[in-house]
């Protein structure tokens, strides 16, 4: 079986389990396979378990490790079953985390234990690895019991998370995000006579266009902050009444350009409502590495990106640790019913991350 065939198997394995936010016995056993593949070639791993989630890391035991590879095994939801049953067809493997981001654990499984094998051929042992893997099982639902928790006790010099990107282009910064709730207080009245009343939907309709005019519509690929109406609740759920209360969920994007706490400032400025902030993330930010200057050095044809889309890669930032996301290719399905990663980009992507990695400085000339 070739590299490629291998790395298809495994993944296809790792498609199957519904490895969702909820179904916690579904993620728990995604994790223990992950957990007893490794052990079965020869690797030493920690299967932990933080408030119910779980996650599996090949670190040494002080936690530090010149890079780390950094994946994730939960995804999202899937509304047909049947994608859970991966497909190769069309030069692509099919199936629910085929992109998002169950080939990324697939590949980081099989590039350690070539290298391991590889380094114990010339008398090397595990504790002499110049790389270390976190694999994770929240990142679709914040990363916070995972990731976040995890690279408190990690220490490395750079990570690459396999979960974006391309083969030919890695990411070197997100953008942040703001979760908030909006809402409007009223007085109720019968639906017949409104006048006697004050209607919160009128005046969160009101606040969310106001809201609005300050996230104008670019229209396409566009690198600024963008304010997504994501949910809209008004009333008890009787027709015939003047609703009191009235309720919106937004998914705020921010760029280098924004000041978070400034902009929440801003916006309550224009609202008569009540903005609550829900959740603060950081974005990646650009951070210079000699790592990231080898990998461009090795690619030539390689570029540096940016994502709109969120990653864990955020809480890199947060620990000032050097990073990027970087991964295959499968033209942005992710999540979608379509979802698909091309086999090609498998293969490149294989094939580079494996140049990359077996080119790493012992541990003697890391670079500072």
């Amino acid at each position: 079986m070739n590299h490629l065939d291998e790395l298809v198997a495994l993944t296809s394995k790792l498609i199957r389990f519904k490895s969702t936010a909820s179904r916690a016995q579904e993620l728990d056993s995604c994790a223990a396979f992950i957990h007893a593949w490794l052990k079965a070639n020869g690797i030493f791993s920690q299967l932990t378990h933080n408030q119910g989630v779980p996650c599996v890391a090949v670190l040494p035991a002080d936690g530090v490790v010149p890079v780390l590879l950094m994946t994730h095994f939960d995804v999202v939801e899937a509304e047909d079953e049947s994608l859970f049953e991966p497909r190769v067809e069309k030069g692509s493997l099919w199936g629910r985390g085929s992109l998002d981001d169950k080939y990324g654990v697939a590949l980081s499984m099989l590039q350690y234990r070539d290298a391991l094998q590889d380094l114990k051929a010339r008398g090397g042992t595990q504790a002499d690895m110049s790389f270390g893997l976190l694999m994770t099982g929240d990142e679709e639902s914040g990363g916070q019991l995972g990731a976040k928790a995890l690279l408190d006790h990690v220490q490395t010099r750079f990570c690459i998370a396999l979960d974006g990107g391309a083969p030919d282009e890695v990411v070197i910064k997100q953008k942040g995000i703001l979760n908030l709730r909006l809402t409007t207080h009223g007085r109720t009245a019968h639906g017949a006579r409104p006048w006697l009343g004050i209607n919160a939907a009128d005046q969160l309709l009101d606040d969310c266009l106001k809201l609005r005019e300050l996230f104008p519509d670019r229209g396409g690929e566009h690198w600024h902050r963008t304010l997504n109406l994501s949910s809209l609740r008004a009333g008890t759920g009787s027709i015939n009444q003047v609703p009191a209360k009235a309720e919106a969920l937004f998914d705020l994007r921010y760029t280098e350009a924004d000041d978070p706490d400034e902009l929440v400032t801003v916006m309550r400025g224009q609202i008569r409502g009540d903005l609550e902030v829900l959740a603060k993330e950081p974005q990646l930010t650009p951070q210079d590495s000699p790592y990231l200057a080898q990998l461009l050095q090795q690619h030539p044809d390689m570029q540096t990106g940016c994502a709109h889309g969120a990653s864990d890669a955020r809480f890199l930032t947060r620990r000032g640790i050097p990073g990027v996301v970087w991964g295959a290719w499968g033209n942005s399905s992710a999540h979608g019913l379509g979802e698909h990663v091309t086999l090609e980009s498998l293969d490149s992507l294989s094939l580079r991350l494996q140049s990359f990695l077996r080119a790493l400085p012992t541990s003697e000339s890391i670079p500072q």
